[in-house]
């Protein structure tokens, strides 16, 4: 979903239990997509490439996994090096945005070319982040058969699955993703996106608060705020709890 205003685009999704309540495996995998998004915004700035920020998006949610006991193993790295997070996140972390929704520029002439590693070949650009772009942050943790089928068939990647737990309990799961839209300034970037993301926040829209809060409560997803004056959107000074 997403407005679109003078023919700029904006590309958004949310994931949300439609009964208004997580369970604890829903809030697992919600919990760890959320730590993909805001690890990716704490080190998304110029100079940076998109391969970097995909890898770091994969090694939360694999961490996130772990702690969860649904992974098991002490090296993330060794994770990534089996390609395991391309099993849960088998698609590209985002894309550049602007006069459409998957804007051009991604793969152009003289810009680095589409890797062939699972996970990495899905992206839609490998590029080196410039101030004043604009892209999409969209992690997500799938449950898919027949990828996690694969997984198990491959030594170097079941070992480090808890089988029983996933068989038992997150077969046929689904999954869960968050997208934002989100500027690259001068010196980090900015996320033009203000949708409930904490638990506490979702959780609450679905119970009938209003929206925005009165207070930010997860400032690390550097969102913009604003509110409307004389018909136009100005920037708003929300109190925010340090994190």
């Amino acid at each position: 979903m997403g407005a679109e205003y003078h023919c700029y685009a904006s590309d958004i999704t949310c994931s949300f239990p439609v009964n208004g309540s997580f369970t604890p495996n829903q809030r697992m995998i919600y919990e760890a997509v959320l730590s993909a998004q805001i690890n990716v915004l704490k080190v998304m700035k110029p100079g940076v490439t998109w391969p970097e920020m995909h890898r770091t998006a994969e090694r939360a949610i694999l961490q996130k996994l772990v702690e969860g006991g649904l992974l098991i193993g002490d090296s993330i790295e060794d994770m990534i090096d089996a390609d395991l997070g391309a099993i849960f996140m088998p698609h590209g972390l985002g894309h550049l945005i602007g006069l459409d929704a998957h804007d051009v520029g991604g793969y152009a002439q003289n810009t680095p070319p589409r890797s062939e590693r699972p996970g990495l070949n899905k992206l839609r650009t490998a590029r080196v982040l410039e101030e004043g772009m604009v892209l999409t942050v969209e992690p997500g943790c799938y449950f898919i058969d027949a990828l996690l089928d694969i997984a198990l068939a491959n030594p170097k990647q079941r070992v480090f699955f808890n089988v029983e737990r996933l068989n038992n309990e997150f077969r046929g799961f689904g999954g869960v993703r968050l997208e934002d839209g989100i500027l690259v300034t001068k010196d980090g970037c900015e996320n033009l996106t203000n949708c409930p993301r904490a638990v506490e926040e979702v959780l609450d829209v679905m119970e009938g608060k209003s929206w925005p809060p009165e207070m930010d409560i997860m400032p690390d997803m550097k969102r913009t705020w604003v509110t409307r004056e004389g018909g136009k959107m100005v920037k708003l000074a929300m109190p925010f709890i340090e994190q």
